[in-house]
Parts: C-alpha cells; structure tokens; sequence
C-alpha cells in the first residue's frame, strides 16, 4: 500500500464524503493518480461506505467517487487533500 492509499483510508476529506456517517471500506478504495509532480498529485478517488447498525450488523454500501488534489512533503508523503 502506498503512502498515498495509507492516507486515503482515514482522511477526513473523505470521510466528510459519506452521507450516512458510515465509513469507508479500505477494501473498496480505489485510487488512479490523474496528475503528478514533486509537489502536488491529483487524484480520482473511488470507494464504498459501509452501513451499520448499533449491532455492527451492515445494513448497506453507498460508492462514492471524486477527485482530490494532495500537497506533498519534500518525502512524498500527503501533508494536505482537498476535494476538487
């Protein structure tokens, strides 16, 4: 898993995302990098959220989709996302 799929997975950005305060399946998370330079990636995100009940029983997926736009440190690393 890279860097940049380690982030995905927990970034608030994301997560705002989800309509049913569910969270996201990191199974599901696909990521194509659209744009790349030293500094900046640009990037189309796909992924599901999962449903569940107070029981932790899963009650539904939504897919959710979108592009983000990440800043990176002078290591590759994510410092930054925001949804474009």
């Amino acid at each position: 898993m890279t860097h940049i799929e380690q982030y995905l997975i927990t970034c608030s950005e994301l997560s705002a995302v989800c309509a049913e305060n569910g969270c996201i399946d990191s199974r599901s998370l696909d990521c194509e990098i659209l744009e790349q330079n030293d500094h900046h990636v640009l990037a189309f995100v796909q992924f599901e959220e999962v449903l569940m009940e107070d029981t932790g029983r899963v009650v539904g997926r939504i897919a959710h989709q979108g592009r983000l736009r990440l800043t990176l440190d002078r290591y590759g690393r994510v410092e930054r996302a925001e949804l474009v």
